[in-house]
């Protein structure tokens, strides 16, 4: 699953000794950052299958979640410590809330492997990709930032989306719990816009991409090992094929495909980085279908194609509002 992360773009234009315009250069470097997105929303497409796959094999929603943070956090931390080399440690402030906002993740990963469960790898990641409405709800509720319309048009239009894709309407052919994956879902986008929110604080005004990364799965792998103590769920010998998914999951989705994208995200503009994060859900479905044998019903595809649109809809509006009231008072 991925979130949004946006920065004000800015144009950079390359010369040559001569003073005058490097025309390959602007074009090489104005491509990279599209080609990273692109890498890392195809590289984390995998993640439900590869959940899926581990599901199969035996692990369970606790077991998936710890062992996808726990194999990722010592490449992680390796590429962290490299970092704050260059450019110095990070405030213990922004660190331990980069921890928290891993408490926030480890929920979204136990209640999206049960979503997957539900309703199927592919369906899964459309409904779990709603975190915009709920991030532009809380910004309502505790900061009194009013949607606009376009967020208050999309709201029915996902909604209904979510019930299609579900398969609530029909019968559905990716999954045989549509209601249970549907609360699932939302639990799970609700946790992420939870991260989400508490990461973007811990990383304000930072240029380090390798360790907010790192912190935030080092909270998650913390938590899940604390809910799989608890609760239960968590085998410390996860049977092979299972451990194989599952580390794959680790060293593919959680560390290469966050770190491209956290990388290059925030290099592109707006739109098309929400478009680019749109090939997730989009991919996860063919990815599913072609692997998993899940293929979803017309009436589930044009539900998917309902939700990510609404989304995408709502999330270009917000953050076009956010970039108005940031530049608003300069006027």
């Amino acid at each position: 699953m991925l979130g949004v992360v946006t920065a004000p773009y800015k144009a950079t234009v390359l010369t040559d000794n001569d003073g005058t315009a490097n025309t390959g250069a602007v074009a090489m470097r104005a491509r990279r950052p599209l080609l990273m997105a692109g890498l890392g929303a195809a590289t984390i497409s995998w993640s439900a299958v590869f959940v899926a796959l581990a599901r199969q094999g035996g692990a369970s929603a606790v077991g998936t979640a710890f062992y996808r943070c726990a194999l990722a956090l010592p490449v992680l931390v390796a590429l962290a410590a490299i970092e704050q080399r260059r450019r110095g440690p990070r405030p213990f402030a922004q660190r331990l809330r980069a921890a928290m906002a891993g408490g926030f993740l480890a929920v979204d990963l136990i209640l999206w492997a049960h979503a997957i469960t539900a309703v199927g790898a592919g369906v899964a990641t459309v409904l779990g990709n709603l975190q915009v409405l709920f991030v532009v709800g809380i910004a309502w509720l505790v900061w009194h930032e009013r949607p606009s319309r376009a967020v208050a048009v999309a709201i029915p239009v996902v909604m209904l989306g979510v019930v299609l894709v579900s398969g609530l309407i029909g019968s559905p052919s990716t999954g045989q719990h549509p209601l249970a994956g549907v609360w699932y879902g939302m639990g799970t986008s609700l946790a992420y816009a939870g991260y989400l929110l508490t990461l973007r604080h811990a990383s304000a005004a930072s240029a380090r991409i390798a360790a907010p990364v790192a912190e935030a799965t080092f909270g998650a792998t913390m938590a899940t090992l604390a809910f799989g103590l608890v609760f239960g769920g968590l085998e410390l010998q996860p049977a092979w094929p299972a451990i194989g998914w599952l580390a794959l999951l680790a060293l593919l989705s959680q560390t290469a495909g966050w770190l491209l994208i956290t990388s290059s995200l925030p290099r592109l503009p707006a739109a098309v980085s929400s478009l680019m994060l749109l090939l997730q859900p989009a991919a996860s479905l063919g990815l599913a279908a072609l692997i998993l044998g899940q293929r979803p019903t017309v009436l589930q595809i044009v539900g998917a194609i309902l939700t990510c649109g609404g989304a995408l809809a709502a999330s270009l509006s917000a953050t076009k509002a956010a970039a108005e009231a940031e530049v608003s008072p300069l006027g």
